[in-house]
């Protein structure tokens, strides 16, 4: 790690190192403001997938969690792809192994499975996945899902279950959850919304469906940006991993967004997401460090899927 010297302007210092290695900074909408205040682009999982494949940089600096970074690399096999913090893992990656469902495949080979895979996966699973989606898209991706097959939906149940809700389409759902999200639950956001009784709940759909039924909205994390810049509301109850209200007020500095918290604590915070920070950025950058690899054969089989996915997206 470089030593810090009195008046060191580290934000400074990550912009100086980005312009050398000729670099991009993505970043999710879950990272620390200061991250997100230096990023080239902040946004989901699927405005981060156009932006890592469209590129023109020498290096991607992934900050999010370690999937991110793999699609990135899956989509630009060219390219060095940092992550700040190797150790930024997924609750809802790690619920899905890639043997695990291997091995389910197999056992039921005469279901025929669709495989869609939510794109919070390893590559291993989307290398055994037909198409890729994220929470932006899924309904889409669900409705132009070949009729005559059945679904398997990996790795999050929720999240399926609302697409199911939304489409009509009965899928099979993996048992995978996101831990943030299930930590909200119908007593935490009943409690705030009597604080708060004029501001619209927005959901993220990867919370429960008892947090899904008290929602005036339910969508994935850039839907709740333009919900909230368009609705005439003036403060809005965010169901979601706290990195997502900082950029919200960045956005829409004239509107209040509160925290939806859960029985624990007043917000929920990713632990893997968190692991990021503005120091372990700007030393990624200068030692380009920790890089994303994965075999070659193994890349090749992930792409597919997602390309599947952006060409449906567009």
């Amino acid at each position: 790690m470089v030593a810090l010297k009195e008046g060191y302007d580290l934000a400074a210092e990550v912009l100086r190192l980005k312009k050398q290695r000729n670099a991009i900074i993505l970043a999710h909408n879950y990272q620390v403001p200061e991250i997100q205040d230096v990023a080239d682009y902040v946004g989901d999982s699927l405005g981060l997938s156009f932006k890592a494949r469209e590129t023109d940089a020498d290096v991607i600096v992934f900050c999010g969690v370690h999937f991110m970074a793999e699609t990135a690399k899956i989509v630009n096999p060219a390219k060095t792809v940092i992550l700040p913090d190797l150790d930024a893992g997924c609750s809802l990656s790690e619920s899905c192994p890639a043997e695990s469902l291997e091995e389910f495949l197999q056992q039921h080979a005469d279901k025929n499975y669709y495989v869609i895979a939510y794109i919070n996966c390893s590559a291993g699973v989307k290398a055994l996945s037909d198409i890729i989606c994220t929470s932006g898209n899924a309904v889409q991706i669900v409705k132009n899902a070949p009729a005559d097959r059945n679904i398997l939906f990996v790795p999050d149940q929720n999240l399926g279950a609302w697409v199911m809700e939304k489409t009509g389409r009965k899928m099979d759902l993996w048992r995978g959850v996101c831990y943030v999200h299930v930590e909200f639950t119908r007593n935490s956001i009943e409690s705030i919304r009597e604080q708060y009784p004029a501001a619209p709940v927005v959901a993220h759909p990867e919370c429960t469906f008892a947090v899904r039924l008290l929602a005036d909205e339910v969508c994935s994390t850039e839907k709740m940006v333009k919900y909230c810049r368009e609705s005439r509301a003036e403060s809005f109850i965010i169901v979601t991993e706290s990195g997502m209200l900082h950029r919200l007020r960045k956005e829409i500095p004239d509107k209040t967004f509160i925290a939806g918290p859960t029985d624990r604590c007043a917000c929920a915070d990713c632990r893997f997401m968190k692991k990021n920070t503005l120091e372990k950025l700007r030393d990624a950058l200068a030692n380009l460090s920790p890089e994303i690899r994965m075999p070659e054969a193994l890349r090749k089989r992930a792409e597919l899927p997602i390309i599947r996915m952006l060409e449906l997206s567009r």
